[in-house]
């Protein structure tokens, strides 16, 4: 029996790769933006020069951060541990919440940046499900004044 996906999420093949690699690469980090560009993501990143000169330098890590900022403005960085040769990271949408009953993106790896990505790729992946799933509608806050119209009487 064939089995089809009904959409296919360029990012799950980037997760999977970044999870084996033994180390980041210009190569997968460029597609990992341009990735990100392509899937509606915010066109401030593709088009970021400070995310390009971090690529071109190699700072892998302050790029792993930076795309973290700028693609989940929401999100930080809740937790990083290095323990047995492997970083331990967690995002959070609710920082400010205790740490048991928040709901974080977590990964891990030998290497720092990776372990970043791929807690991001989950983050992402996370996000994207709760638009999906939210059931109030997005409007924008009103401007000027706003007054209480409901009879509580």
């Amino acid at each position: 029996m064939l089995l089809l996906r009904k959409h296919e999420d360029p990012f799950d093949r980037l997760a999977a790769q970044l999870r084996l690699a033994p180390a980041l690469t210009r190569e997968l980090m460029t597609e990992l933006v341009e990735n990100a560009r392509a899937c509606g993501s915010s066109a401030k990143t593709a088009e970021n020069p400070r995310i390009a000169r971090l690529i071109e330098a190699g700072a892998w890590t302050d790029a792993a951060l930076a795309l973290i900022e700028l693609e989940l403005p929401g999100w930080r960085l809740r937790r990083l541990l290095y323990e047995d040769g492997e970083w331990y990271c967690s995002l959070s949408s609710q920082p400010n919440l205790p740490a048991c009953v928040d709901d974080t993106a977590n990964a891990s790896h030998e290497i720092l940046a990776l372990a970043l990505l791929n807690a991001f790729i989950e983050a992402r992946g996370r996000a994207a499900e709760r638009e999906l799933r939210s059931p109030a509608p997005r409007v924008r806050p009103a401007g000027g004044i706003v007054a209480c119209c409901d009879n509580f009487a």
